[in-house]
């Protein structure tokens, strides 16, 4: 169906190009650390590297946890908008509400992580480890970039927002200033204005700032009827209900932190020279989810807007369609990282000692691609269906997936950290870290694909 394709596209599209920025500020990040040797420092492009995988990784665990702000308001929204045809709803189905709460709930979890930075700091530094350099340098990136909070969560929420309004393209406009400006000024920052590394966290702290300013304009521009008129007190006395609907994707968030927070902190007690290739592994590997990311908010989007229509043709066409959008991402990515594996590496890092051992690790990009896509297109489709519990669930296995593997594995192997930050790569181990983050994806995959039809299906009114 000619038409469909072309709704899927124009809402995947937009994604898509503002998530090719998304991986590239993190290379940014991970170049510009790896170049900071050309600036009197006593340290070295690894630990340097490792401060910001390390850093960036405290901030993914903890915004993480707050992913339902954006998950939990696209899913509404859009269902909003199938339901209203383009937000003609009133009371609690009200697309503006459902923004006005987003955003006070936003702001209200802001204030709690700056009350409780410190502590959070200190207990994310000791759990994933590393050495003291390394440790040191990723606090001082911490303690800058975490005045953004307030702007990266109300973020969220305007992004999912956007989405659920079949408005990806002001969603990318707002990425795309958000991810641009953390570039340039990371960049000047660093270098020409001389403040070294921590010019890197400041970077994102101007960026998100920028991008919250832009996205408010758009929404004030073009959504003003669906925002005039609401009250503080109005959008405060759904948020309670609001975070409860999102309970289970909280839940689901924590078990996505622990799954990457042990990735990194895994990596950390085998040396640094572990940590920076187990941050250019991943920083490679995240490159075709922000691709399938896209079809993934296009799912989203026409999932909650044909069940608030309650067509469910529609509904089972769009997820086949979707489905087969993302496989083909997913081939691509199979043959890009099997041809270009090494030229990758290169622009991750002039330190030919972290390209060489990262090097034997490049085979396991080529498996990820196929699950991969299918579990975050499944998010996406759950998502806009609002059947959080399944995601919740799905998320657990692949915590025990992830986990349960590394552990038997390093049991059966006999693996050990060495303990020495400098001591050389323990191939063993990387192999056994690459494979239980496979089989975390595979658990998810298969849990979502058995569940489908009761869980999605089976939710829109009229489906038989």
């Amino acid at each position: 169906m000619k038409s469909l394709n072309r709704e899927i596209l124009r809402l995947a599209v937009p994604s898509i190009l503002a998530n090719i920025t998304v991986p590239l500020v993190g290379m940014v990040d991970i170049a510009i650390a790896g170049h900071l040797h050309a600036i009197p420092s006593d340290a070295v492009p690894a630990a340097f590297i490792g401060a910001v995988s390390v850093g960036s990784l405290l901030f993914t665990v903890l915004y993480w946890n707050f992913g339902f702000l954006r998950a939990g308001t696209g899913g509404l929204t859009a269902q909003a908008y199938g339901r209203s045809k383009a937000g003609d709803a009133r009371g609690t189905d009200s697309p503006g509400l459902i923004l006005g709460r987003g955003l006070v709930l936003a702001l209200g979890c802001s204030l709690i992580i700056l009350l409780l930075q410190l502590p959070f700091a200190k207990l994310g530094l000791l759990l994933i480890g590393g050495t003291r350099e390394v440790s040191r340098l990723a606090g001082r990136y911490f303690f800058i970039r975490i005045w953004a909070a307030p702007a990266t969560l109300s973020l969220m929420v305007l992004r999912g927002w956007f989405i659920g309004m079949q408005d990806t393209r002001s969603s990318m406009w707002a990425a795309l200033v958000v991810n641009g400006v953390n570039i340039a000024s990371s960049l000047l920052l660093a270098f020409p204005l001389g403040v070294g590394f921590d010019g890197i966290a400041l970077g994102t702290v101007v960026a998100q700032y920028s991008g919250l300013a832009f996205a408010l304009a758009v929404v004030k521009r073009r959504y003003g009827g669906y925002v005039r008129g609401l009250a503080f007190k109005t959008c405060m006395s759904g948020t309670r209900e609001f975070f409860s609907l999102n309970a289970d994707l909280f839940f689901r968030s924590l078990c996505f932190m622990l799954i990457y927070f042990g990735f990194s902190a895994i990596a950390a007690r085998y040396g640094d020279m572990a940590l920076a290739v187990a941050s250019i592994m991943m920083n490679l590997l995240m490159l075709f989810s922000y691709f399938t990311d896209g079809f993934a908010y296009a799912g989203e989007a026409l999932t909650g807007r044909f069940m608030g229509e309650k067509d469910p043709v529609m509904l089972r066409m769009s997820v086949r369609y979707i489905f087969g959008w993302s496989m083909a991402v997913a081939f691509l990515w199979v043959a890009i990282y099997l041809l270009a594996g090494t030229p990758l590496l290169k622009l991750m890092t002039d330190d030919p000692a972290v390209r060489e051992s990262a090097r034997a690790f490049l085979p396991w990009l080529a498996l990820m691609p196929p699950l991969g896509c299918a579990a975050f297109t499944w998010d996406g489709i759950y998502t806009g269906a609002t059947s959080t519990k399944e995601m919740r669930n799905s998320m657990i296995l692949a915590a025990i997936a992830f986990f349960g593997l590394w552990f038997a594995g390093r049991l059966v192997m006999g693996l050990a950290p060495s303990g020495n930050p400098s001591a050389p790569l323990e191939a063993g181990a990387m192999n056994l870290l690459l494979a239980a983050y496979f089989a975390h994806l595979l658990a998810r995959t298969v849990l979502l694909s058995l569940r489908y039809r009761k869980d999605v299906l089976s939710k829109c009114p009229y489906f038989s």
